[in-house]
Parts: C-alpha cells; structure tokens; sequence
C-alpha cells in the first residue's frame, strides 16, 4: 500500500483525491539520499514518513514556541490570518512558521485542517471499530486498538503517530514547574483529557464536514471518543510499536508476496 508521491499520477482517482488532500510534501523531499548519515531505524514502510507538511510544521513551530501557552488550542485566534495561511499552504507555497507568528493561529490551523480534510486521519469505515474500544479494559484494548492502527494507509498511519507524539508533549507541559534558578514555569493548562475532548471530533469522525447530521454526536459517541483517543495519546509509544514476533511474521509473508521489498530493506540495512 505505501508509494511514492512520485506516482500520484498512475493512481486511481480515489488514491489519488486522497493524497491530495493530505498535501504530502514534494518529491524531493521524500528523496531517501538527503536522508544519508542520518542514523534512522529500520521501517517497513519502503518510502520515507509520509506526513503533510502543514501538519509537521504546525507541530514544529507549538513544540519550540507554544508549550508554555496557556490555554493553547482553546484561546481564539485571527480568522483573518489563519485563512490566509491555510491559502498559502493550499496553493503549494514553502510556508515557514517562525517566532513571530501567532502560536494561537499555527493550533487553530492546524485544527481546522484535520477537521477539513475529506477523508479523515482515522478513515470513516473504522469509525465503529474505534469506538467499540471504549468499553475495553487493559491489555486487551491496546491490542485491539493496535491492530486497528495496523490497518491505516500508510500516511494516514505516520501522520497520526506524529500528531499523538506532539500531543503527548503538549499534555507534559499541563502543569506549571519550577525552572533552574527557582522560578515558576507555567503550564499550559492542556492535559490529555482536555487535547481529547477537542481533537478527538476532528480526528474521528463519523460523517465529511459539510453533510447532514455532521457534528451532531450521540453523548455515548462523544464520550467514546475522548477516551479512545486519550488511550491513543497516553500509549502511542507502545501502539505504534511493532513487537518482534509481529515483524517477523510480516518478514516471512513479504518473502513470499514482496520479495523486492525484502530486498529494499536488507539493502538499506
């Protein structure tokens, strides 16, 4: 299932609307020769981390500027320069986030784009399957929520696994501590229950934005879906690890299906 971009073209219209709407970076920058000297664990994922650049960059310019911000993802922000960004980023233009932008406007961008995109980061066919975790109790619901993550298009795979990794990173930054010299740091009041409770509609979602009854969630659905994500946040560490024994079997079945790809990755290690 993973390609490169380079062949957006020879997809089907489907694949190709997809990739599209993720707005996966430019062919060079998926090149794995600037990648050389880098030390980088070994993937199955034959082509290098598929994930939108408006997404990384948003998360880039919160984790070096934002952490602190109290109240980050839930002050208002400029509509005005929040649109004009996401028009620069639609139209292709290499858009950095600096020191100077809005930490306010960069969260609420990057709000509005997984709420937006067309076929959400969590595909709508494994909406119910998502949700039925919820009532799940230890071991049993992380490996069932593994196994979910397994069957993720590659990009929407990466892209959710460096969403959960910045949200992790915001939610350790909750509360207020104590810098070097003593002096207080304050928290962004952000914990994993609350980054739950607003990302997790934008990321699962049962109906496109736009569609009738989109937006109107039963309470059990709502609720389903902060706790599921709140398990996704706290242990993504874990879930998008893939155990010894699971690669192995993946290894043997790839040698018999996809032997070019067996030959790819032992050449690449």
């Amino acid at each position: 299932g993973a390609m490169s971009v380079d062949s957006i073209t020879d997809l089907s219209d489907n694949a190709s609307k997809l990739l599209e709407a993720l707005q996966l970076s430019h062919p060079h920058e998926l090149d794995p020769r600037r990648n050389l000297g880098k030390k980088k664990m070994l993937s199955l994922n034959p082509i290098t981390c598929q994930v939108p650049r408006i997404v990384d960059r948003c998360c880039k310019h919160i984790e070096m500027h934002g952490l602190q911000t109290v109240g980050i993802f839930r002050v208002g922000s400029s509509k005005k320069r929040v649109q004009q960004l996401r028009e620069e980023f639609d139209q292709g233009l290499d858009v950095f986030l600096d020191e100077h932008q809005s930490v306010h406007d960069v969260a609420a961008l990057l709000k509005e784009f997984l709420r937006d995109m067309p076929d959400s980061l969590i595909p709508r066919e494994l909406y119910s399957a998502f949700l039925s975790t919820a009532s799940m109790q230890g071991a049993g619901q992380l490996t069932a929520l593994q196994l979910l993550l397994f069957l993720l298009p590659p990009c929407h795979s990466d892209t959710l696994h460096r969403l959960l990794r910045f949200l992790g990173q915001v939610a350790r930054h909750a509360e207020s501590s104590c810098g070097p010299d003593g002096q207080e740091i304050p928290g962004n009041k952000m914990t994993v229950s609350n980054l739950a409770t607003i990302f997790g509609p934008n990321i699962l979602q049962k109906e496109k934005p736009g569609e009738k009854d989109a937006g109107a969630l039963s309470f059990e659905d709502s609720t389903a879906i902060i706790l599921v994500l709140q398990k996704l946040i706290e242990n993504h560490q874990t879930l998008f690890t893939v155990s010894p024994e699971m690669q192995c079997h993946i290894l043997r079945r790839l040698f018999q299906t996809d032997p070019d790809v067996i030959e790819y990755l032992l050449r690449r290690k």
